[in-house]
């Protein structure tokens, strides 16, 4: 930064602020009489996005940034461009599963725009594309009002659920591994 109070450049002051990994927005303004008045938003981080070494973040309004955060976040992925679909389909699925003290862990938008939720007991939950008759959302809102009554009232711990049903959806228990005692007894005669 090179001038005065009157020849600086404030777009150029702007940009510099701009630069710094989380900050979001920078607002530059002359002040009377000889001050640069600056108000910075920073990013909150949503989520990460993408996986390795080409893993960014997602703030609270859908746009990606780079930045290190050590705090365990959900993960999103899916096409490019997508990114404020994700963390706007995220706020909704999150309210809905609030009354199951559920949460997503991990939330896919595929290629063919199918979605996909990881919750955080471990359960994947298929939700498929919106189709004019009903989304996604709306599927979810189904599957939330059974689950206290039936299935959250289960033994068994569910592993999937498939929501893309018109009337209905299938579930997956995981398999119960044998133990050393329940193996088959072979006897030679």
């Amino acid at each position: 930064m090179t001038g005065t109070i009157f020849t600086v450049d404030l777009e150029a002051v702007r940009a510099l602020f701009e630069s710094v990994p989380w900050v979001r927005r920078a607002d530059v303004r002359r002040g009377w009489p000889d001050r640069l008045e600056v108000r910075i938003e920073e990013h909150v981080a949503l989520a990460r996005w993408g996986q390795g070494s080409e893993q960014r973040l997602v703030n609270t309004h859908g746009e990606l940034f780079s930045g290190r955060v050590d705090a365990p976040l959900p993960a999103f992925s899916g096409p490019a461009g997508s990114e404020s679909e994700v963390a706007r389909r995220y706020a909704a699925f999150r309210e809905l599963l609030a009354p199951l003290a559920l949460e997503p862990r991990q939330v896919v938008l595929n290629s063919r725009f199918a979605w996909q939720l990881r919750l955080s007991n471990g359960l994947t939950v298929q939700l498929g594309r919106d189709s004019d008759r009903d989304r996604v959302e709306d599927r979810l809102a189904k599957f939330v009002s059974v689950y206290p009554q039936t299935l959250g009232k289960s033994e068994s711990r569910l592993d999937y659920v498939d929501l893309r049903y018109p009337n209905g959806f299938s579930l997956r228990v995981p398999e119960v591994q044998k133990s050393e005692t329940q193996k088959p007894v072979r006897k030679r005669v």
